[in-house]
C-alpha cells in the first residue's frame, strides 16, 4: 500500500491491525528462531553448550547493538521527512545509513573476534564452558558485515508500506536459519560454531532478498549519491541513542547479572537465567513488534502535524500492550514447569525446581512492563530521544543494579525478583514523562511544534 494512504488516511483501529501485527509476528517469528536455537543447542549440545550460549548471547546482541542504533536512528527522522515531502532528505538519510551499517559492522565484528577469549574469561568461564562460548560468539563476529544490516531493512521496508514485504523477510529468516540449524546439529553433528553459522546465513540471505525492492528503484526510499554532514550523523545518533543504549546496557546488566549466576550458582543458575531469557525473548518481541511497526506511522503524521490521529493510533499501541502483556503473565504462572522443558528436556529435579521457581518470579514482570515499552516507542516516534533514552537505561541498566544491591540478601531469589521489580520503576518513571510532556502531546492538529 501507498504509505501515504496507509499512515494518513487509514482509520487508526484498521492501522492497527494492518501494520502493527504483521509487525508483532514479523518479530515474533524472528524470536521464535532464537528460541529454537536455544532448544536445538540444549537437545543436541548439552546444558553446557546451552549455558556457554547464553553466556556468550550478550556480546552477540552487541554486535548488533550500532547497526540497530543506526537503523532506527535513521528510521524515525526518515519518516518524519517524508511526512514533510522532503523526500531528496529521506533518500540521502537512507543511503548514509546503509554505509554507515556497513563500516561499524567491519569494525565491531573485527574487536569481537580478537577481544572473544578475553572476555569470556573475565566473566569467569574456563575450559570446555569457556571454549564454546568463544566459538559461538566468533562465527557472529566474523558474519557481522554481511548481517548487522538485516535489522535496518526491516525498518526501511515498513516505512515504504511493504509490511507483508517485511512480515514475509522475517518468516523465512526464522525457517530458513531453523532448517539449517536442525540440519548442521541434529544431522551432521556439528558443534556449537554451526548454531551461529545458521543464524548468520539465514539473516545474510534475508537481507539480500529484501534490498531488492531499493536496488531496482520501486520503493519510496532510493538510493542516491551519500552527502554525510555533521548534522545528518548526529540526527541519526541521536534517534539511535535510546534503542542503543538500551542494548548496550541491557547486554552490561546481563554480564553483571552472569557473573553473579557464576558465583552463586554455577552453570546450573546460567542456565535457568537463559531460560527467563528465552522466555522474555518470545514475549518483549511481540510487544516491540506492536510499537515498533506503528513508529513510521506516528512519525509521519507528527510530521504532517495530524497529532490527534498520533494518539488515536498511540491509544491502540498501549492498549494492546497491556493485553499482551497481562496474557503472558496467565501462561508463564500457570505452565511453568511445561516451559522450561521445553528448552532443557533433560533437566534434572534441582534444576526444574529453580526454574519453575524464577519463572513465576519473573512473570510479574509483565504486569507493567508493558506501559514503559510502549511509552519509549511513543518517545522515540516523535524525536524525543532524551526521554526515551531515560527509560531505556533506567530500565535495562540502573534500575537493575539499584536493585542487585537493594535484593541481594535474597540471594538468586533477588535476582529473579528484579526484572519486577524493575519494571515497576520504569512504569512509575514513564507516568511522569507522559506527564511532564501532557501539552505537547495534546497539541490541536496543524499547530506548531512546542518546545519543552
Amino acid at each position: 500500500m501507498n504509505s501515504h494512504e496507509l499512515f494518513t488516511k487509514t482509520p487508526p483501529v484498521k492501522l492497527f491491525f494492518l501494520a502493527s501485527i504483521p509487525g508483532a509476528l514479523s518479530m515474533f517469528a524472528s524470536a521464535l528462531y532464537y528460541t529454537l536455537d536455544g532448544i536445538f543447542v540444549g537437545h543436541f549440545l548439552g546444558e553446557t553448550a546451552f549455558a556457554a550460549l547464553n553466556l556468550a548471547m550478550p556480546f552477540v546482541i552487541i554486535n548488533f547493538s550500532l547497526a540497530d542504533l543506526i537503523g532506527v536512528g535513521s528510521a524515525i527522522p526518515i519518516s518524519i521527512s517524508l511526512g514533510k515531502k522532503h523526500n531528496e532528505e529521506a533518500d540521502n538519510l537512507f543511503t548514509c545509513a546503509c554505509l554507515m551499517i556497513l563500516a561499524t559492522g567491519v569494525l565491531i565484528g573485527a574487536i569481537l573476534f580478537a577481544a572473544a577469549p578475553g572476555m569470556i574469561r573475565l566473566m569467569g568461564a574456563d575450559g570446555d564452558f569457556a571454549d564454546l562460548a568463544v566459538q559461538y560468539l566468533r562465527v557472529y563476529a566474523l558474519c557481522s558485515p554481511l548481517t548487522t544490516i538485516i535489522f535496518a531493512v526491516d525498518n526501511f521496508l515498513r516505512i515504504c508500506g511493504y509490511i507483508r514485504g517485511s512480515l514475509f523477510i522475517n518468516l523465512l529468516m526464522s525457517i530458513m536459519s531453523a532448517v539449517l540449524e536442525f540440519l548442521f546439529l541434529g544431522v551432521f553433528r556439528w558443534g556449537i560454531w554451526a548454531a551461529a553459522l545458521a543464524t548468520c546465513s539465514g539473516m545474510f540471505i534475508c537481507a539480500a532478498i529484501a534490498f531488492l525492492p531499493f536496488l531496482r528503484g520501486k520503493a519510496a526510499l532510493k538510493f542516491c549519491r551519500p552527502h554525510f554532514t555533521a548534522r545528518l550523523i548526529r540526527q541519526i545518533i541521536t534517534c539511535g541513542t535510546p534503542n542503543f543504549l538500551n542494548n548496550i546496557a541491557g547486554r552490561i546488566t546481563s554480564i553483571l547479572m552472569n557473573v553473579i549466576l557464576v558465583r552463586l550458582g554455577g552453570e546450573m543458575a546460567v542456565s535457568v537465567y537463559g531460560i527467563l531469557m528465552l522466555a522474555e525473548g518470545l514475549i518483549q518481541p511481540l510487544l516491540y513488534g506492536m510499537c515498533d511497526s506503528l513508529q513510521p506511522a506516528v512519525g509521519y503524521n507528527w510530521g504532517a502535524k495530524k497529532f490527534s490521529r498520533v494518539r488515536a493510533i498511540e491509544t491502540c499501541c498501549f492498549t494492546a500492550s497491556g493485553i499482551l502483556s497481562l496474557l503472558s503473565v496467565l501462561v508463564m504462572v500457570l505452565f511453568p514447569e511445561q516451559a522450561v522443558r521445553l528448552f532443557i528436556s533433560g533437566a534434572d529435579k534441582d534444576v526444574l525446581s529453580m526454574a519453575v521457581t524464577a519463572l513465576r518470579l519473573f512473570s510479574l514482570t509483565y504486569i507493567t512492563r508493558w506501559f514503559s515499552f510502549a511509552t519509549q516507542s511513543y518517545m522515540l516516534a516523535i524525536e524525543k530521544p532524551l526521554p526515551a533514552s531515560l527509560i531505556s537505561v533506567s530500565t535495562a541498566l540502573v534500575f537493575p543494579v539499584i536493585l542487585i544491591g537493594a535484593l541481594w540478601p535474597l540471594g538468586l531469589t533477588g535476582i529473579w525478583l528484579n526484572f519486577a521489580g524493575t519494571s515497576v520503576l520504569a512504569a512509575v518513571l514513564s507516568a511522569v514523562i507522559l506527564l511532564r510532556l501532557r501539552r505537547e502531546l495534546s497539541q490541536k492538529d496543524g499547530a506548531g511544534a512546542l518546545t519543552v
